[in-house]
C-alpha cells in the first residue's frame, strides 16, 4: 500500500489494484510534478469544495469514469458537471469495495468562486479505510479538541495534516493536532505552494520527534511512502 503525495493537498493512494485520489488539484498548482491528463483512478475523495481541492476532479473522474466521493452539497455539483457520485455527510461512514470512507469534522469554509460562488457543505477530513490501513486526510481545518476522538476511535496509519497558517493550522497547531490524532505517520501537506502559507516542515518534523510518538515523513511531489 502506497501514498504518493502529488503537490500542496493532493494525495494518491494505491494498492497496485485500485488508485484513489484525495484532493486532485494538479492543473495551476506550482507544486505539481505530474499533469491531470497523466493521472489515473477508480475513486477520488474530496474534503471540501476549494478550488486547490476540486482541482482537476471532474475532467479526472469523467476520463477515467471514477466515482467521486464528496459531502451531499459537493457531490450534487459534481454530479451535474456529469460525475459519478457518491455524497455522504460528515460523520457518516461507508462501505466500498476497496474498504470505507467516513468523514469527520474540519473547521474551515467551503463556498468557492472557481464554482459559481455557491455553498457547497461544509469542510471536512475523512478517514479512509484501504484494505485495513487508516488514512487521514484532514483537509483544510484549524486545531479541534475533536481530533482527540479519532485516537480514541481508531488507530490511524497515516495523518496528512495542513501547516501552512493563514487558511489552516500553523506548525504548533499542527504538532498538538498530530498529538491528539495519534498516528504512526504523519505527513505535512498545504504549505510552501504560495508566500501567505509558508512553512518549514523541518521545524514540523523536528516538533512532532520532540511532542509525540508520531514519525514525521516530509514529502517532495511524487515521493511516496509505504502505509
Amino acid at each position: 500500500m502506497e501514498a504518493t503525495f502529488l503537490g500542496h493537498a493532493a494525495v494518491r493512494l494505491s494498492d497496485g489494484k485500485t488508485t484513489i485520489l484525495i484532493d486532485p488539484f494538479l492543473t495551476d498548482n506550482p507544486q505539481a510534478s505530474i499533469k491531470a491528463e497523466d493521472v489515473e483512478a477508480d475513486y477520488i475523495v474530496l474534503t471540501h469544495g476549494h478550488g486547490d481541492h476540486v482541482g482537476d476532479t471532474v475532467a479526472i473522474a469523467k476520463r477515467c469514469n471514477a466515482t467521486c466521493i464528496a459531502t451531499y452539497e459537493l457531490a450534487l455539483w459534481l454530479q451535474n458537471q456529469g460525475c459519478e457520485v457518491h455524497p455522504m455527510g460528515i460523520g457518516g461512514a461507508f462501505d466500498f469495495p476497496f474498504g470505507s470512507v467516513r468523514y469527520t469534522i474540519a473547521h474551515h469554509s467551503s463556498g468557492a468562486s472557481e464554482l459559481g460562488d455557491r455553498y457547497v457543505g461544509n469542510p471536512a477530513g475523512v478517514i479512509i479505510d484501504f484494505g485495513g490501513k487508516l488514512i487521514h486526510h484532514a483537509g483544510d481545518t484549524a486545531l479541534t479538541y475533536d481530533m482527540k476522538l479519532i485516537a480514541e476511535r481508531f488507530k490511524i496509519d497515516l495523518a496528512f495534516l495542513p501547516i501552512g497558517s493563514n487558511f489552516t493550522m500553523d506548525i504548533d497547531d499542527a504538532v498538538k493536532a498530530t498529538g491528539f490524532i495519534q498516528p504512526s505517520k504523519v505527513v505535512p501537506v498545504h504549505y510552501n505552494t504560495w508566500p501567505p502559507i509558508a512553512a518549514d516542515p523541518q521545524e514540523f518534523a523536528e516538533k512532532v520527534r520532540a511532542q509525540t510518538k508520531a514519525e514525521p515523513v516530509i514529502l517532495e511531489p511524487m515521493q511516496t511512502v509505504e502505509i
